[in-house]
C-alpha cells in the first residue's frame, strides 16, 4: 500500500501561521510588514478559504452615515448582545481597533460600498445601535479575502495551501514548530517555528446541517490547541442560523440568506400556519437569530414540520423583479441545486450550525494561550462573542487581533534566544500518522464522522438537556472506542483519507469539549437551550473552560469597564423599523 513519501520533508521559519483564511492571512501580512519570515499552510486553496462564505459585512464605529456613533457604544452592543459572557477587554480591543482595520482594507485595494459623496456606506445589522457595518454587495468576505491574498503576495508571505497540520510540537510546554503532510501526494512535513499562530477555524462541522463546506471547521483547532496544553471556552456556545437547506445532502446547511425575511419572506409550517406569531408577535420573522432559530426547532420538534424535518420560508407571494434584484444570489443557488424557482416555490429550511462562538482560549492583549509560543485568531478563538455574536463583528475581529498578534509574536520571535526542539514530540507525531496509514482496521472516518454528526444533531443541537446529552456522551463514548480501528486508505487522487481521518480526531474532542460544557452550563443564555433549565441563571454569568486533562472548569465573567458600562447597562432598542436583520 502507498503511504506516501518515506522521507520527511523539513521546513524551518520563524512563525507558523496554520490556517490561510483572513485571520492567518492578516497575521502573516504583519509578520512580513515587520520583516519577519512567515510560512501561512492550509488544507484548502488559500482563495477558497472559509472567510469568502461571510456575506454580509464588516463592523466598525465609523460615523459615517449615523455620526453619534461610537466605539463604546459598539462595545455596548457586543457585550450586551453576548447575553455578558464576552470578555470585556476583547471587546474594547476589538471596538476601539475596528476603524484602523477598515483603513487597512481601503489601503489595499477593498472595493466596499460607497455613499454617492464617496464615503463609506454603512448599514444596520440585527441588533446595532446605529449604521455602522461597512460592505461590498453580498460578497463582502470573499472581497476581503482576495483584498488580503493580493497585500499577502505584494508583501512576500510563503503561502502553501496543500499541507494539513495534525499536531502543534511542543516541549516542557514552549512550542517548537508543527507535524503534518502534504495533501497531495502525503509527504510527512516537520516544521521548525519559534512560534505558531493557530488561525484554522471552529468546529460547525460536527452538526449534520451547518453552514460551512464539506472539510472545514471540523474542530481542527481545539484539538490542534488541547493536545499541546491550551484550553476550550465556550465549546457549548454555537450559533444556529434559522434557515439552512435541508437538501441535496451535500449542500446541507447551506445558508439561505437572513435578507430573504428583510425583504418580507414569510415561515409557515407543514400546517400553513404563519407560525412566528406565536414566537414573537411585534418582530415576526424578522427576530433576531436565536428566537427564529427557536422557532423553527420546536415547530420541527412539536411534528409541525414537513416530512423531510423542516419549515416553509416562503418569498414567492413578493413581486419577481425584486426577488431577482435583491436575492439575485439565493434566487441562482436554488436554481442550481434544486432546480426550484423561489418565485413560485417555498424553499424547505432548518436551523444550521453556523458559527463557533467559542474556541481556544486566549488572553485578551496578545491571544496567546497561555502555552508558550502558540497564540490562536479568528473562529479558532474565544472571548468576543459569548452566548450571540453581534453580526459583522466576526470579520473585524480578525483584522484587529490579526495586526495585534502580527505585533507580538514578530517581537516574541526576535527576543526568542534558543529553541529546543524534543525529537520524542516529532516521533509521537509521525507514529500517529503512520498508525493509521498502516492500521488495517475496519472503521472508515467518513462513517464514524456522520455518526458524530447525527449524535450531535440530535443530542446537543438547538434545544438540550441533561437526559439527553448524557446520551450523548454515552454515544460519544462508544465511538472513541472504535476509534483504534480507523485506518486511511489513500488513493491516486490523493491522501484526502488521511486528511478525513485527522478531521474525525478533531471532531471527536471538540464533540466532547461541548457536549460536557453543555452539560454544565445549566441554564438558558442566548444560543443556549436547556428545555430542563428555561430561565437565566445569575451564577452562571461566565465561562465553561474545558481543557483535556482537567474537563469542565467555571470561569466567572468580568464586569465591564467605566468606558462603556452604562451604554451596555441601557435599555435596548428592539424595534426592527429601517434596520437589516444579521
Amino acid at each position: 500500500m502507498n503511504t506516501g513519501s518515506s522521507t520527511e520533508r523539513q521546513l524551518a521559519t520563524n512563525v507558523l501561521v496554520i490556517g490561510t483564511g483572513g485571520a492567518g492571512l492578516r497575521a502573516s501580512i504583519e509578520l512580513a510588514e515587520r520583516g519577519v519570515q512567515v510560512l501561512a499552510v492550509g488544507k484548502r486553496r488559500k482563495h477558497d478559504a472559509h472567510t469568502t462564505l461571510a456575506a454580509g459585512g464588516i463592523n466598525a464605529a465609523l460615523g459615517t452615515i449615523d455620526p453619534e456613533d461610537s466605539w463604546q457604544q459598539h462595545a455596548a452592543d457586543t457585550l450586551r448582545e453576548s447575553y455578558f459572557l464576552a470578555d470585556p477587554e476583547i471587546i474594547e480591543i476589538v471596538a476601539r481597533n475596528a476603524a484602523r482595520g477598515i483603513e487597512d482594507l481601503e489601503r489595499w485595494g477593498m472595493p466596499f460600498a460607497r455613499e454617492a459623496d464617496g464615503r463609506l456606506s454603512q448599514r444596520f445589522f440585527g441588533a446595532h445601535t446605529y449604521r455602522r457595518t461597512c460592505f461590498a454587495g453580498d460578497y463582502t468576505g470573499l472581497e476581503m479575502q482576495r483584498t488580503l491574498v493580493s497585500r499577502a503576495t505584494a508583501v512576500g508571505v510563503e503561502i502553501v495551501d496543500t499541507i494539513y497540520i495534525t499536531r502543534i510540537l511542543e516541549s516542557d510546554g514552549v512550542v517548537f514548530g508543527a507535524y503534518g503532510f502534504d495533501v497531495v501526494d502525503g509527504t510527512p512535513v516537520v516544521i521548525h517555528a519559534d512560534a505558531v499562530i493557530l488561525a484554522a477555524g471552529g468546529h460547525t462541522r460536527i452538526w449534520r446541517y451547518t453552514s460551512s463546506r464539506r472539510d472545514e471547521n471540523t474542530g481542527d483547532s481545539f484539538r490542534l490547541a488541547a493536545l499541546a496544553g491550551g484550553k476550550i471556552r465556550d465549546a457549548e456556545l454555537v450559533q444556529f442560523h434559522p434557515s439552512g437547506l435541508i437538501e441535496p445532502d451535500d449542500a446541507a446547511g447551506t445558508l439561505v440568506s437572513e435578507a430573504a425575511r428583510g425583504e418580507g419572506g414569510v415561515l409557515r409550517n407543514a400546517l400553513g400556519e404563519r407560525f412566528m406569531e406565536r414566537y414573537d408577535p411585534q418582530r415576526m420573522e424578522l427576530s433576531t437569530r436565536d428566537r427564529v432559530a427557536l422557532a423553527n426547532y420546536t415547530e420541527i420538534a412539536e411534528g409541525r414540520g414537513t416530512e423531510k424535518g423542516g419549515v416553509y420560508l416562503d418569498v414567492s407571494h413578493l413581486p419577481k423583479e425584486q426577488i431577482r434584484a435583491k436575492l439575485p444570489r439565493l434566487y441562482r443557488n436554488l436554481v442550481d441545486l434544486q432546480m426550484l424557482d423561489i418565485t413560485e416555490s417555498p424553499i424547505e429550511v432548518a436551523p444550521t450550525a453556523h458559527y463557533s462562538m467559542g474556541g481556544v482560549w486566549v488572553r485578551p492583549e496578545d491571544h496567546g494561550t497561555g502555552v508558550e509560543g502558540l497564540y490562536a485568531i479568528g473562529e479558532a478563538s474565544s472571548g468576543l462573542h459569548g452566548a450571540n455574536r453581534l453580526g459583522g463583528n466576526s470579520l473585524i475581529e480578525l483584522m484587529v487581533y490579526g495586526r495585534i498578534v502580527g505585533e507580538e509574536v514578530a517581537e516574541y520571535s526576535r527576543q526568542r534566544g534558543s529553541v529546543r526542539r524534543d525529537p520524542e514530540a516529532v516521533a509521537a507525531a509521525r507514529a500517529e500518522m503512520q498508525g493509521l496509514l498502516s492500521g488495517g482496521g475496519k472503521e472508515n472516518p467518513r462513517r464514524l464522522q456522520r455518526a458524530i454528526r447525527d449524535l450531535m444533531t440530535e443530542h446537543a443541537g438547538v434545544v438540550r438537556s441533561e437526559a439527553g446529552l448524557r446520551e450523548g456522551l454515552a454515544k460519544l463514548a462508544e465511538l472513541e472506542a472504535r476509534l483504534p480501528e480507523v485506518t486511511a486508505y489513500p488513493d491516486i487522487a490523493g491522501f484526502d483519507d488521511l486528511a478525513h481521518a485527522f478531521d474525525l480526531l478533531g471532531s471527536v474532542l471538540a464533540a466532547r469539549a461541548t457536549l460536557e460544557c453543555a452539560l454544565e452550563r445549566r441554564e438558558t443564555r442566548g444560543c443556549h437551550n436547556r428545555e430542563d433549565f428555561p430561565e437565566q441563571d445569575d451564577a452562571l454569568r461566565g465561562n465553561m473552560v474545558w481543557s483535556k486533562h482537567e474537563g469542565v472548569v467555571f470561569e466567572p465573567a468580568k464586569a465591564a469597564p467605566e468606558s462603556f458600562r452604562d451604554l451596555a447597562y441601557a435599555t435596548a432598542d428592539d424595534s426592527v423599523a429601517g434596520k437589516l436583520v444579521e
